[in-house]
């Protein structure tokens, strides 16, 4: 774990950024010392990592936290979009840089505008932007949230750890055993109700995140004990390979 001093030297960002991006949700410290001072973990440090990448690709953060908060982002296909949008900013960087210096050399008026389009880049960020947050599962998430008061919310998110502590309570069993499958079942149906449709795909994808550490990972813990995460990824994954 490291403090956020330590987080904001190694990543090269203010302490005041990550103290921001705390407090729009953007990215939450894994914990806090006894002083109350932020601390982050590997899995978080790796999110502060995604969230850099697309800052370098000037997305706004609003479009940042959505695209994160996907039920359906892909971290390694986000990441190969980004080598390619980052591989194509490199080439227009690089023409203008061989167009400034010719100007320079030259001496004369260049009516040649062709090097500051942008188009091809652009269009490929916008299809990229579509794919990482704009999927129907998102929409839907959004739709069923709005229509929820605050405390309708907050009830929902109470019934969902609720679930994990139920987990927790059955640790002593094994995962692939009838109850415990039943209690995955369980919590596949709660979501598809009250977030999104839950395929077997995505399901799969929560369990990982459930048990990549960080706020999530201790959510889950708090509820059921040490190790609920884990074991509920681990249910997930028997589940979904049948």
């Amino acid at each position: 774990m490291m403090t956020v001093h330590e987080a904001s030297r190694l990543a090269g960002v203010s302490v005041r950024t990550l103290q921001y991006y705390d407090k729009i949700g953007l990215l939450r410290p894994s914990g806090y010392t006894d002083s109350g001072y932020r601390l982050y973990d590997d899995a978080a440090l790796e999110k502060l990592q995604q969230i850099l990448l697309f800052r370098e690709l000037e997305f706004p953060l609003k479009e940042i936290k959505e695209i994160l908060s996907s039920p359906d982002f892909d971290r390694h296909r986000a990441l190969k979009q980004q080598i390619e949008l980052l591989t194509m900013k490199k080439e227009h960087l690089e023409n203008l840089i061989h167009f400034a210096r010719g100007l320079q050399s030259i001496g004369v008026r260049n009516m040649d505008f062709s090097v500051f389009d942008t188009k091809k880049m652009d269009e490929y960020a916008k299809r990229a932007k579509e794919q990482w947050g704009k999927t129907p599962e998102y929409e839907e998430y959004e739709r069923k949230t709005k229509e929820r008061t605050p405390d309708e919310e907050k009830e929902v998110e109470q019934q969902l750890m609720r679930l994990f502590a139920e987990f927790g309570e059955l640790k002593d069993h094994n995962s692939a055993s009838p109850k415990v499958q039943g209690q995955v079942r369980k919590l596949q149906n709660f979501i598809s109700e009250y977030f999104y449709k839950c395929t077997k795909e995505i399901l799969s994808s929560l369990g990982q995140m459930y048990a990549g550490g960080g706020e999530m990972t201790q959510n889950i813990d708090k509820m059921g004990g040490k190790g609920t995460a884990v074991f509920v990824a681990k249910a997930i994954q028997t589940y979904c390979k049948n």
